[in-house]
């Protein structure tokens, strides 16, 4: 589906990839209904873009009564609503599961899952309405293959590839297309965003990951050729075929990776 034209709703369009999504949205001819919690940070991403194309909508999407009224809102601002983008997550502490506090893994689900559902069944019947519509929802490379020490984070993701999956399996002979997006390593604020600090790079050492802007070019790419799936950046497609051609070997690598992180 063409961006141009076309009025997207972005959530965690604050900074990082929702950001970066609602300024090429915009250089494409397209209008965002910008979703935060983050006022400020929202404001700043309208403010880049300059009056008449986005609207700014403050809440979380954790926020059952907030997503069900978004659509209004949005309707009111717009006059129309074509996509969903539901971007905006958070993620774990960086620990195991034995060690990782139920309240933590619950604001992970609420945030990551339960939000991706409310706005999706709060947007879906004025999406059945237009002549073309569509819902993408991000997930993470996170989503296929473990990662140790964000495994909560990780199940709300896989949950997040399933709903999509069957989103598209129920949706596909109607006008709402539907794509599922796995990012992998993409330099963004979600550590900061998520409660869990901003660590620095150490000296000499480069912020892994590719750009929240690459990363976006690449999510709309896919949205304008209507894929069903989306792999981010080189390490989630080299991790895909890992997982697909040889799934233990392949956990047993991340395991081995992610132990080099841990602080000895």
């Amino acid at each position: 589906m063409k961006i141009s034209d076309k009025v997207w709703v972005v959530t965690g369009a604050g900074s990082g990839m929702g950001k970066e999504l609602a300024i090429q949205i915009v250089g494409k001819g397209g209008r965002a209904a910008l979703v935060d919690i983050d006022r400020e940070a929202l404001l700043a991403t309208a403010a880049a873009l300059g009056e008449g194309r986005t609207s700014v909508h403050v809440m979380s999407v954790s926020d059952a009564e907030a997503a069900a009224a978004l659509p209004g809102a949005v309707m009111a601002a717009h006059g129309q609503v074509d996509g969903l983008i539901n971007n905006a997550g958070i993620i774990q502490p960086f620990v195991e599961v034995e060690e990782l506090p139920m309240s933590a893994t619950e604001r992970v689900m609420q945030v990551n899952f339960w939000g991706t559902l409310y706005l999706t069944k709060a947007f879906l019947p004025i999406l059945r309405q237009r002549p073309e519509a569509h819902i993408v929802n991000v997930s993470s490379m996170g989503g296929f293959i473990p990662f140790p020490g964000q495994t909560l984070y990780g199940a709300s993701k896989a949950a997040v590839k399933l709903l999509t999956e069957g989103l598209y399996a129920e949706l596909k002979e109607s006008n709402v297309r539907v794509t599922v997006v796995h990012p992998g390593a993409v330099q963004t604020k979600i550590m900061a965003n998520s409660g869990l600090g901003s660590p620095e790079p150490a000296l000499g050492q480069e912020s892994p990951g590719i750009s929240a802007a690459q990363a976006a070019r690449e999510i709309l790419t896919g949205i304008e050729r209507n894929r069903f799936r989306v792999l981010v950046g080189p390490d989630a497609r080299m991790l895909d075929k890992l997982y697909r051609l040889a799934p233990r070997w392949a956990v047993g690598f991340i395991t081995k990776q992610m132990a080099k992180l841990r602080p000895q």
